[in-house]
């Protein structure tokens, strides 16, 4: 039988991510996701539920979860899920499953100031340039990659606010 373990989510972070370096030096960075489900009952009352999970990130993924993230910040994490077993001080069997972090995008538009990249969908590969505008980092990353013509696709400003009513033109 074949395997897949993959995880996608997307929350705000409960807890300031903390950053721990193992005796190998390795960065490890623990901290948590919170999300929400509403619905509406069958009696037609609404409902909320939130689900709490532990996150693990390693290496340069975790320092750059800790440098760029705090505490409420929305995110999107893609990872697989890991099963912790170990014996309690009173001796009973404990147990825990959380997830390992193999890669996050911000989701919000928070830039300048708030300590992260602006603009959305920013991988974890660092801030972009001082002197340039949040999209020319990537339309020349996406330039010097591009063997073909450039074709201009339709700007849209991503930092902008968008309420609870509004639709995403796209």
């Amino acid at each position: 039988m074949a395997n897949f373990n993959k995880v996608f989510l997307m929350g705000n972070l409960t807890r300031d991510p903390q950053l721990k370096y193992t005796p190998s030096q390795m960065a490890v960075c623990d901290f948590g996701l919170a999300m929400s489900r509403k619905w509406k009952g069958a009696d037609g009352q609404m409902h909320e539920e939130a689900c709490y999970v532990d996150c693990t990130a390693w290496g340069r993924t975790a320092e750059n979860l800790q440098k760029y993230v705090t505490k409420g910040r929305p995110l999107f994490v893609e990872g697989r899920l890991h099963f912790h077993a170990w014996d309690g001080p009173d001796g009973k069997k404990r147990s825990k499953l959380d997830v390992t972090v193999e890669s996050f995008q911000f989701i919000d538009s928070r830039g300048g100031g708030q300590g992260g990249p602006p603009g959305p969908g920013r991988a974890a590969a660092g801030p972009p340039a001082a002197n340039q505008a949040p999209g020319a980092a990537r339309d020349a990353e996406r330039q010097a990659t591009s063997g073909a013509e450039e074709q201009k696709a339709p700007d849209y400003d991503f930092n902008q606010e968008v309420g609870e009513d509004d639709t995403i033109p796209f």
